[in-house]
């Protein structure tokens, strides 16, 4: 079911780009290969044989906005410089320099490695040794929303990969040291002292029945912050308890207390995934982490037997006439 979630929400983000972009194209939002006004000052005054110019950039607001029927607008001059060559004149603005939207989308789409806005410079209007009037031509932007969605996807890919890698030392630790525990049989000693106190909350499963054990086990990996080792313990806890079921269609209640349990994520280690992720700066977070789990396992437990008490739900307890 997750998957096809997962698949659902895939495919309409995907819908919601494709459809965002079209519009843009259809407004031109960008002015893709339209000319924008500036003013460029010269600090150090205009070298026409100079490769590489200085300039102050300025832009008028109210032509801005025009220009790009936005209410964003630039608020100062910036920094850049002019680059001269052959080929003609490009203006390339100062890193990080706080452009307004929609240029700063347009430096992140044309020039995300070096982080500054470039664009081609028509001829110079000078006006004296230090002003001149001219437009900029910045490099066409489509399909934003797209490219971000696919950027973001490799993105968490490359992530997901980095982190299944330094999960696979801290899984294996943990696993191995579950499973010399049963082997050795500490983890059988433990349920045996576990069973009394989880008796009042299963009091249905009949005294040595098997799913007690998987439940003990179910609960003890939790707690342990074994995640992926509680997750089929847990599968195996609801295959017991549904050979105790005499309706197969509903759950009884320990299934549900089980199932509250679990949802309550009861742990007194942190987990697995978090460990890897945070390290030795884990430590800040333990007392957080056993309070929250003790007032959700307090609330669950509570809910779960509140509930079962309750007339509409009491109809349609399977164990109601045992």
């Amino acid at each position: 079911m997750l998957n096809y979630i997962w698949a659902g929400l895939i495919l309409f983000s995907l819908v919601f780009a494709l459809v965002s972009d079209v519009r843009d194209l259809a407004r031109d939002t960008y002015r893709n290969d339209q000319p924008l006004p500036v003013t460029l000052h010269f600090p150090r005054g205009y070298d026409p044989e100079a490769r590489r110019v200085p300039v102050a950039v300025t832009i008028d607001a109210e032509a801005y906005r025009a220009f790009y029927g936005t209410t964003a607008a630039p608020t100062a001059a910036y920094e850049g410089v002019l680059v001269q060559t052959a080929d003609g004149r490009q203006l390339r603005f100062a890193r990080d320099a706080g452009v307004p939207e929609p240029l700063d989308t347009i430096r992140r789409m044309t020039s995300a490695r070096d982080n500054d806005l470039r664009g081609i410079v028509t001829p110079l209007a000078l006006q004296g040794d230090s002003l001149a009037a001219t437009t900029v031509t910045f490099p066409p932007v489509r399909f934003v929303k797209m490219t971000a969605i696919t950027e973001a996807a490799f993105s968490l890919a490359e992530t997901a990969v980095t982190l299944a890698l330094g999960l696979i030392g801290a899984i294996a630790l943990w696993t191995g040291l579950l499973r010399i525990a049963e082997t050795s049989g500490l983890v059988h000693a433990l349920v045996r002292v576990t069973q009394p106190l989880l008796r009042p909350l299963f009091p249905e499963i009949p005294k040595g029945h098997p799913a007690m054990g998987m439940i003990v086990l179910n609960l003890t990996a939790n707690i342990l912050g074994l995640g992926n080792a509680a997750t089929p313990l847990g599968i195996k806890a609801m295959e017991e308890l549904q050979k105790l079921n005499p309706v197969k269609d509903t759950a009884t209640n320990p299934m549900v207390m089980l199932l509250a349990m679990n949802t309550a994520s009861v742990q007194l280690v942190p987990p697995v995934l978090l460990v890897a992720i945070m390290g030795l700066q884990i430590n800040q977070l333990i007392f957080a982490i056993i309070i929250v789990t003790l007032c959700s396992l307090i609330v669950a437990i509570t809910a779960a037997k509140l509930l079962g008490r309750l007339p509409a739900f009491r109809a349609t307890d399977p164990n109601r006439e045992n």
